[in-house]
Formats: C-alpha cells, sequence, structure tokens
C-alpha cells in the first residue's frame, strides 16, 4: 500500500531529478574543463587543478580565474618545475594576459613558493599528496592553498580520487539549498553518477554564486 509519506517522497525525488537535469544542461562542464584541463589521475593534469583552485580561491569572478589559468597554461606552465624555473615576472605577465590583474604579484609569489614545495615534497607529483593520513591538511600547507582552495581542488578531483566523493563543500550546499535540494552530500551523491559528481558540484557553486541562473534552473525544472 503506498502512503501520504511515498507519494511526497517520490515527488521529491521527481523534482530533484528535474533540478539536477536543468542545472547540469546548463554546467555542461567543470571548472577544470573550461580551463582546457582534461583531468585525469596524472602528475600534470593534479598539478594544473591545484593551480586553477589557487586562482578560485581569491575574490574573484570565476570565469576571470579560469581564463588566467589558461594564460598560465598557455605560457608553457603546465607542471611544478616549469612553473619553479619560470621568473616571477613571466608568471605576473601570464596572469595578467588572462586578466587576473588585482591579485598577480601575490599570486605570482605564491605559485612559485607552492611549485617549489611540491618539488621539494612530492618529487612535483600530487599523487603522493594523496598517501598523507589527511590529505586536505596537507594541501593547506601549499602556499595559496587554505580551506577554501582545499574544497575547490577535492570537489574536482573527486572523480579521479573516489575516495573523497561525494565532495560536496559549504559553497556548493548553498547552492544546493538555493535550488531546494537536499544539504546532504549522500543524497546529492545519488542524484547522479559518479562521474558526474565534480559537475554536479561545480553546477551547485555556480547556483550559490549566482542568483539569476539559479532562477533560470528552478523555472526549467519546473516546466520540465
Amino acid at each position: 500500500m503506498t502512503t501520504k509519506s511515498d507519494r511526497k517522497s517520490s515527488r521529491n525525488d521527481t523534482k530533484d531529478d528535474a533540478v539536477v537535469r536543468a542545472l547540469l544542461h546548463r554546467q555542461r562542464r567543470t571548472y577544470p574543463a573550461q580551463a582546457g584541463i582534461r583531468l585525469r589521475n596524472t602528475p600534470a593534469p593534479l598539478y594544473q587543478t591545484l593551480v586553477l583552485a589557487v586562482l578560485l580561491s581569491a575574490r574573484i569572478r570565476a570565469d576571470v580565474a579560469v581564463a588566467a589559468a589558461r594564460a598560465l597554461f598557455d605560457a608553457g606552465l603546465r607542471d611544478p618545475r616549469s612553473m619553479a624555473d619560470a621568473s616571477w615576472q613571466e608568471r605576473v605577465d601570464a596572469l595578467g594576459r588572462g586578466g587576473y590583474r588585482r591579485y598577480d604579484e601575490r599570486t605570482s609569489t605564491m605559485l612559485g613558493k607552492g611549485a617549489e614545495l611540491l618539488l621539494e615534497r612530492y618529487g612535483g607529483d600530487l599523487r603522493r599528496l594523496r598517501e598523507e593520513p589527511d590529505p586536505k591538511k596537507a594541501l593547506q600547507d601549499i602556499p595559496g592553498i587554505g580551506p577554501t582552495g582545499a574544497d575547490i581542488f577535492l570537489r574536482d578531483v573527486q572523480g579521479v580520487w573516489p575516495e573523497f566523493a561525494p565532495y560536496i563543500d559549504r559553497k556548493a550546499l548553498d547552492g544546493a539549498r538555493r535550488l531546494g535540494l537536499p544539504a546532504s552530500p549522500e543524497k546529492l551523491g545519488g542524484l547522479v553518477a559518479d562521474r558526474e559528481m565534480p559537475r554536479l558540484a561545480d553546477g551547485l557553486v555556480h547556483a550559490a554564486l549566482d542568483k539569476p541562473l539559479a532562477d533560470e534552473v528552478l523555472a526549467a525544472a519546473g516546466s520540465a
């Protein structure tokens, strides 16, 4: 026998699915993908995702951070060795070409020091950081990576480091609440396939930062 509670739960599940479909339709690519990163569990793309996390951590628009990451990579700064070997001015110039001017000098210094630390501690291979007792805490030893940066990085690498999935940080949970979705990483993880978790998490962050987008998603879900 179907109870009133069962019917309500079914309606909620249908609504949540519609909202998630509408959100993913608009968040077709993760932030790393937008920056040209083909994320795999190999040293270079993991490092590039870390660089993007540093840039996204500042109080600057996400599209500017993505553009700055692309500019750094286009300049050949795609791994810790090339980043460490570049001059401070080369990093500043690349950041400037990406429009990342407000924080360019400070960020250039952090990227240089962070690359040197990664080379010294992990041989430039972030997969070794994964073996730390507390990888999230270890991430925060890297210049430019605080709690927010660690969240950004782990949010996007959960597809290749599945032990962290479902990784839904506080900003993503803000987006879930705005969209009327469950404010639970486990329940949100149940709404998509594992491979879609990074895109869902980034989409939720986008919704948290962009109310018109959230309203558009809800309107689309309501008419589906």
